[in-house]
């Protein structure tokens, strides 16, 4: 008897244990739901190319018209980065890197006292001076403009560090070189030049002026046509006749 009722707990637990089992398995199928994806994969969002302006190319700029325009305050926060290697004091000593007063206008590795990659000696010996525009390229990446270069600066990304920074050294020296005069092509318009109406069209190439006759565009003979016996006066200093400046 004793035996049966052993068998009959155990197999209650059994029975218990395994409801308990299928009851939690049902609980936790309502709790989280499964759905299969409709498509197999992995979903990857995508930056779609709204056709914006392309990045503006990084050029030599007009020197005569940006650097009288340059922030000098602005070069000098700039070239903080460089101080951890280049003295900018007149008669400074050299550090890792050559003192740089009077770098503008200096012949590229020549300055008295420092030992210079082999890169940057035979740079010199094509280059008989720092000109603007080599610097604006060398402080875009000194690596990528010169190769073996001892100079392990990263460079100035942006142009107008570079522009900026390049005013400020030009303040650092006793005959910097001379800022050249603004190149024509980036010029303004030339002043007085008056702008057509609004809405005005230009006449097409040979085409007479409103009002003319015709045989003055034709060549053609002009139709007799009775003159007024005299012009008025105020028409003849009309300045839209032609008396503009």
């Amino acid at each position: 008897m004793s035996s049966d009722l052993g068998f009959n707990k155990i197999a209650g637990a059994l029975l218990a244990t395994g409801l308990a089992v299928i009851g939690l398995n049902q609980l936790s199928g309502i709790i989280y739901k499964f759905e299969p994806a409709k498509k197999p994969g992995y979903a990857i969002a995508i930056v779609e190319d709204t056709g914006g302006p392309a990045e503006a190319a990084d050029v030599i700029p007009d020197w005569g018209t940006v650097l009288p325009a340059a922030n000098v305050t602005a070069g000098a926060d700039v070239a903080k980065k460089c101080q951890s290697c280049h003295n900018l004091a007149s008669g400074g000593p050299n550090l890792t890197g050559p003192n740089l007063f009077g770098v503008e206008g200096r012949k590229p590795g020549t300055h008295a006292g420092f030992a210079y990659s082999s890169a940057m000696t035979d740079f010199g010996a094509k280059h008989p001076t720092w000109t603007y525009d080599e610097l604006y390229v060398f402080l875009r990446g000194p690596q990528q403009d010169i190769s073996g270069t001892k100079m392990t600066f990263v460079g100035l990304k942006k142009p107008e560090d570079r522009i900026n920074m390049i005013a400020y050294l030009r303040t650092l020296g006793d005959a910097p070189p001379p800022i050249p005069a603004p190149n024509p092509k980036a010029a303004a318009p030339a002043a007085g030049a008056a702008p057509a109406a609004a809405g005005a069209a230009a006449p097409a190439p040979g085409a007479a002026p409103a009002g003319a006759p015709v045989a003055a565009a034709t060549g053609a003979p002009a139709a007799a046509t009775p003159a007024p016996a005299k012009a008025p006066a105020a028409v003849a200093a009309n300045p839209g006749n032609g008396g503009g400046k």
